[in-house]
């Protein structure tokens, strides 16, 4: 018999079978599977940004996890809570979406000048 024939031929071919297993497990594990677009905080992303009209310290949102809970959810974005207080959304990590959201789109006093801090002294302007 010669060395290429059934012996090693098997061996070789078992070894690169084995080899692209893992590549594709290795690989598989590395690329994202279904991430969620927009703000993102532990397993909770929260997607749809806008702040409301009449209350423009309000930011209005909806949020997902990997379970598939979805909601929609209005953060407060003077003192970060939430509303509502309870939903299938675990409420930690929305809130944490909600005050992230809030810290990256600040609210402009020049559009919104009835939404500022007053000043810290009377004489400033």
């Amino acid at each position: 018999m010669r060395p290429t024939e059934a012996g090693q031929h098997g061996i070789g071919t078992l070894l690169l079978w084995g080899a692209s297993l893992l590549l594709i497990i290795v690989l598989g594990g590395a690329l994202p599977a279904g991430a969620a677009p927009g703000l993102c905080v532990g397993p909770v992303c929260g997607e749809g940004f806008e702040r409301s009209g009449p209350y423009p310290w309000q930011m209005r949102m909806r949020v997902q996890d990997p379970w598939g809970h979805r909601e929609r959810l209005v953060v407060d974005c003077r003192d970060g809570s939430i509303s509502p207080l309870l939903g299938p959304v675990e409420r930690g990590y929305a809130s944490a979406v909600g005050r992230r959201a809030c810290r990256q789109a600040p609210l402009d006093p020049r559009v919104h000048p009835q939404a500022s801090p007053p000043p810290l002294h009377p004489s400033e302007p």
